[in-house]
């Protein structure tokens, strides 16, 4: 079963891409060892990168945002291009939005699928949108996010438009720690 794209699921999807210039630049920082607030917008706040996990709030129609991410440390699959894979967390307290998790694929996923995502051996299944994967709910997005928590190895297993499957693995190093300082910056209203 697949539910429809909502209005709040466009303006996550939306965020997420809005902030993807400010995403790549802290990363490309970090990549060449830059310091961090000299990439920003100053509109955007690093809130510190936590292992392998970087977190940030930034203003949106007047409502703080926070948001953290990591990209994996392993990708399989028998492709020969791919954009930029993450996988994100995101509070929009402003609009009641807590612990929404989306994996950005870096392709198109093949229409009407799901993707799986394993945390230490529990599974999870996600619907797709364009190169984007939701979980179904809120209660899922929370038991998604209880489960990095605590977890140690985090897999998101999904399928292209050209009918590729993939593989990414993420660690959860640093994910409790980059949680708390959204969860601070953050706090639900």
């Amino acid at each position: 079963m697949h539910w429809p794209a909502t209005d709040e699921t466009m303006t996550t999807h939306a965020a997420i891409r809005a902030a993807g210039g400010a995403v790549r630049r802290l990363l490309f920082a970090i990549a060449l060892g830059v310091t961090l607030t000299t990439t920003v917008t100053a509109a955007d706040k690093s809130l510190c990168t936590f292992k392998v996990w970087s977190a940030m709030s930034f203003d949106e129609d007047d409502k703080t945002v926070c948001m953290m991410w990591s990209q994996p440390e392993k990708s399989e699959g028998d492709y020969k291009k791919r954009g930029e894979i993450f996988v994100f967390v995101t509070h929009r307290p402003g609009d009641r939005e807590m612990n929404k998790v989306s994996f950005e694929s870096g392709y198109k996923f093949k229409e009407s699928t799901e993707v799986r995502v394993t945390i230490d051996g529990q599974a999870y299944t996600l619907y797709t949108d364009g190169s984007t994967a939701w979980s179904y709910n809120g209660k899922d997005d929370t038991r998604m996010v209880n489960a990095m928590r605590a977890g140690v190895k985090m897999i998101m297993e999904g399928t292209s438009s050209r009918g590729t499957q993939t593989r990414d693995t993420y660690s959860l190093s640093g994910f409790t720690a980059a949680h708390n300082s959204i969860n601070k910056a953050c706090k639900p209203k």
